[in-house]
C-alpha cells in the first residue's frame, strides 16, 4: 500500500529540491526515502529505480526552463532576445544547481521526444530568426549558442572564474555582446578555407 501523501509528481519535486541542495549526482531513490523517512521499498509504487527519478527530474527541468523562456523572448527580438535567453539560463542554474544539471541528462529516445527539450530548440531557434540564420547556420548557430551557455555557466558555478579580475557578469555582458556581433556578421560557408 502506497504511502499516503506520497505520489511521483510529490517526489519528483522533492527530488529536484534535494538536487538543489547536495547535487543532482547524489539523488537517488534511496536518499529521496531517506528524506520521506520511509522505506525504500514503499517509493517503487511511484518510480521504478533511481534512474526512473533522475530522469523525471531532468523533464521537470527542461519544463521549468522552456516556461522561463517563452516568459522571457516575450516581445523581445535580436540582441535583447539572445540577451533574456542567455540569462534564463544562467539564472536557473544560479538558482536551481542541480536541476540544471539535471536538464544536461541524457535521456531516452522516447523520454526526449515527450519533454520540453523541442521548446528549447525552438526558443534559440526564435531568438535567431532575428539574426536571418537559416537551415544549416541555423543548425550551427543553435549549436554554438548550447555550447556557449552552458560551457560559461557550468566553469561559473565550478569555480573557474572566481579567481580573478574582472568580474563574471562584466564578462558575461561582453560575451553576450560578441555572441550578437557574431551572429549578426555569420560567416559565409567555406569563408575561412
Amino acid at each position: 500500500m502506497a504511502r499516503a501523501g506520497l505520489s511521483a509528481e510529490r517526489l519528483t519535486l522533492a527530488g529536484a529540491e534535494l538536487a538543489d541542495e547536495v547535487g543532482f549526482d547524489e539523488v537517488t531513490v534511496s536518499a529521496l526515502a531517506r528524506r520521506f523517512d520511509v522505506k525504500v521499498a514503499s517509493l517503487y509504487s511511484h518510480v521504478r529505480n533511481s534512474q526512473d527519478l533522475r530522469e523525471r527530474i531532468a523533464l521537470l527541468a527542461l519544463a521549468e526552463l522552456a516556461d522561463r523562456g517563452s516568459a522571457a523572448l516575450a516581445g523581445r527580438a535580436g540582441k535583447d532576445a539572445l540577451t533574456a535567453l542567455a540569462n534564463v539560463y544562467r539564472d536557473y542554474a544560479r538558482e536551481h544547481p542541480g536541476r540544471y544539471a539535471a536538464a544536461q541528462l541524457r535521456l531516452s529516445p522516447e523520454a526526449a521526444a515527450a519533454s520540453a527539450g523541442a521548446r528549447h530548440a525552438e526558443l534559440t531557434r526564435a531568438v535567431l530568426r532575428g539574426y536571418r540564420l537559416e537551415g544549416p547556420d541555423q543548425t550551427h548557430a543553435v549549436r554554438l549558442m548550447g555550447s556557449l551557455f552552458h560551457g560559461y555557466v557550468t566553469l561559473e558555478l565550478g569555480g573557474g572564474f572566481s579567481h580573478s579580475a574582472p568580474d563574471t557578469q562584466e564578462t558575461w555582458e561582453r560575451v553576450l555582446d560578441a555572441l550578437d556581433a557574431l551572429l549578426r556578421n555569420w560567416p559565409e560557408a567555406g569563408a575561412g578555407a
